[in-house]
């Protein structure tokens, strides 16, 4: 008994030793990172946004100068030089998205290795805590098992004493039988030598 106190002590003194890295590792990231990953979240959005804003309008333009260039005399210059023009909006808008993305990535990565490390700080106290519930499963299991011996044994003495209890009612009764029967033969005995000593007389 004394064992397993000590046992359980030096379990709840790891569990404390271990407990306040683990309680920061699952507290989560401060609120100022979160806050600045949010702050660069909504600014990769909004770069994404735009880029989406300024390739529509660069579609609706040269939508329309194309529409004007066939008004035109030079047809092909002024379609060549609305395609040119198209092109480098359509690349300033990807090169928004593209940075827009890149910060995405980047906020990501960082939650990703943040989350990793707050695991990493916690496995040892998610393994003190699952030896201690492993410890404690052993020694309920062990206490059940006790148990169930115990009321096994405990009926096994039941029908043992219940065997012989009913063993020695019926040599009780077997007893009763015979000593009715015994006095019955005397009586019987008796009432005949009765009759045959009326008979003589």
């Amino acid at each position: 008994m004394e064992n397993r106190s000590l046992s359980l002590a030096a379990r709840l003194i790891l569990l404390l030793a271990f407990s306040c890295p683990a309680l920061a590792a699952d507290s989560g990231p401060s609120p100022e990172l979160e806050a600045d990953w949010q702050l660069r979240l909504d600014k990769a959005e909004a770069l994404q946004s735009e880029s989406r804003a300024r390739k529509d309008e660069a579609e609706r333009i040269f939508e329309q100068k194309s529409a004007q260039c066939r008004k035109n005399f030079l047809v092909n210059q002024c379609l060549d030089q609305a395609r040119h023009e198209h092109m480098l909006s359509g690349r300033a808008a990807s090169n928004l998205e593209i940075e827009g993305k890149a910060l995405e990535r980047a906020v990501k990565k960082e939650q990703l290795a943040d989350k990793d490390r707050r695991q990493a700080e916690a496995a040892p106290q998610r393994a003190v805590e699952r030896e201690s519930r492993a410890v404690e499963t052993g020694e309920a299991r062990q206490a059940a098992e006790a148990e169930a011996a115990a009321t096994r044994a405990n009926k096994a003495r039941q029908a043992e004493e219940g065997a012989r209890r009913k063993a020695a009612e019926a040599e009780q009764q077997r007893k009763k039988r015979e000593d009715h029967e015994a006095r019955v033969a005397r009586k019987m005995q008796q009432a005949e030598r009765h009759e045959a000593e009326a008979a003589k007389k």
